[in-house]
């Protein structure tokens, strides 16, 4: 397996780019079942679950296309992918593709509305919590489905089609309401979605659907309503900006000190992280080309956070503000509310020098002088991004092992480091 090598105490400096988010682009690219028309998105990061994600869906049948690079872009600036649901082979998606990545189940959404009927093996994904499918099964049911679980496969069954319905969760799910929308656009007569998820992902596959001809409001709000119709045409979309990746560059920075320009971004996606940065002791400032994040050197001031919900603390940037917490002066309390086991980075951070203390769902820093250098694991996507943050401030050298895990959800991390002037290299195995 490759490793990443990184030789910390450099500030960063430059301007990075922000890919297109991860979080959307999935859902987007599985809206493709939806219409036998393309679906066209542009700003596609390029990332190994986007490449699982094509895979499982040409196992369905879908055709797809990656445009060629057009002037002025590189590879950081995302791809054109064009996507052709015309002829669906199979509604079945076998546990070898489906258990690489949890956010494919959300394919038995658009296979039972289009199709009325999906088998789908239950999910695999990263090991930060059990994130069970019971509240995507009850949107499936509360529009009429039946479902069966059959030797490790949820089967879904609507032969006369989905009927709308009143689905309410009752606690908030983005992967819920990905599938209840997505379910709900092509049922007969009236969906009202309460509790729904506010992550502008959730707002942007409901403005993709829009675009496609279906009948949403509320999108982006705790209530959606959506009338269903009779079919879906293709449209072209672009994908909103990482916010995860927008609110890590600048713990970055942050955390090593230095002035970076993150463009391609919007600062409304993550104001609450901005703003909790701002309380760290870190410069923002919003210009022209995208948000300036400076730190001048000074220490860093301890800050409580508790992961929530949109528009609160990103639960996705929970590991890599804890890791800038290592460096405070003083104690921080860090409550994780989202998920229930993610909190494996604090082993890895501990290797580096760190203090912290675990008590229920809270972690308490202890910010240190410094820390040292040391090899350390990656446990899931975003633990294992926070040791890099905590690497790029380490005394001497950090060795990162198993970093496929990166590759899931950030673009040419080592070469937008790089450039800034991190000292950061990849081992390949």
């Amino acid at each position: 397996m490759d490793r990443i090598r990184i030789r910390g105490g450099a500030p960063l400096n430059g301007t990075i780019p922000i890919s297109g988010a991860k979080n959307a682009a999935l859902p987007l690219m599985t809206a493709s079942l939806l219409t036998d028309e393309t679906l066209e998105l542009t700003n596609v990061p390029r990332l190994a679950d986007v490449s699982s994600l094509l895979r499982i869906l040409s196992n369905f049948g879908v055709d797809h296309m990656i445009a060629g690079r057009r002037p002025g872009q590189t590879s950081e600036t995302g791809q054109t992918v064009r996507l052709t649901a015309r002829t669906i082979i199979d509604t079945c998606a076998p546990y070898e593709l489906v258990s690489t990545m949890r956010a494919s189940f959300w394919v038995i959404a658009p296979l039972l509305a289009r199709f009325g009927q999906a088998r789908v093996s239950l999910p695999g994904g990263c090991a930060i919590g059990t994130r069970p499918v019971d509240l995507l099964i009850m949107a499936m049911e509360r529009l009429g489905a039946t479902i069966e679980i059959d030797g490790g496969y949820v089967v879904a069954k609507a032969p006369r089609g989905l009927q709308g319905g009143e689905i309410v969760f009752p606690k908030v799910t983005v992967g819920g309401t990905h599938v209840a929308l997505m379910a709900a656009v092509l049922a007969n007569g009236t969906t009202v979605i309460e509790n729904a998820a506010r992550e502008p992902e959730v707002a942007d596959l409901a403005n993709c659907l829009v675009k496609m001809g279906a009948r949403i409001e509320g999108g982006g709000t705790c209530r959606i309503v959506v009338e269903g119709v009779s079919r879906l045409h293709g449209a072209s979309h672009e994908v909103l900006p990482d916010r995860i990746e927008t609110g890590t560059y600048a713990i970055a920075v942050a955390m090593t000190g230095g002035d970076v320009t993150l463009t391609n971004t919007r600062p409304d996606l993550l104001q609450f992280a901005l703003d909790t940065l701002g309380q760290v002791g870190v410069d923002i400032s919003v210009t022209n080309e995208g948000i300036r994040v400076r730190r001048n050197g000074a220490g860093l001031e301890p800050v409580d956070v508790t992961t929530d919900p949109f528009p609160g603390f990103p639960t996705d940037l929970q590991a890599q503000f804890m890791a800038l917490m290592t460096r405070a002066k003083g104690t921080s309390r860090i409550t994780e509310t989202i998920f229930e086991n993610r909190f494996m980075h604090v082993q890895e951070l501990a290797r580096l020098g760190a203090s912290i203390r675990l008590d229920g769902d809270s972690a308490f820093v202890d910010g240190v002088k410094r820390l040292r250098g040391a090899p350390v694991m990656a446990t899931d996507l975003r633990a294992s991004v926070s040791l890099v943050i905590a690497g790029l401030a380490a005394e001497g050298e950090t060795m990162i092992n198993r970093v496929y895990h990166l590759d899931r959800g950030f673009e040419a991390l080592e070469a937008k480091l790089g450039r800034c002037g991190a000292e950061i290299e990849r081992i390949k195995s």
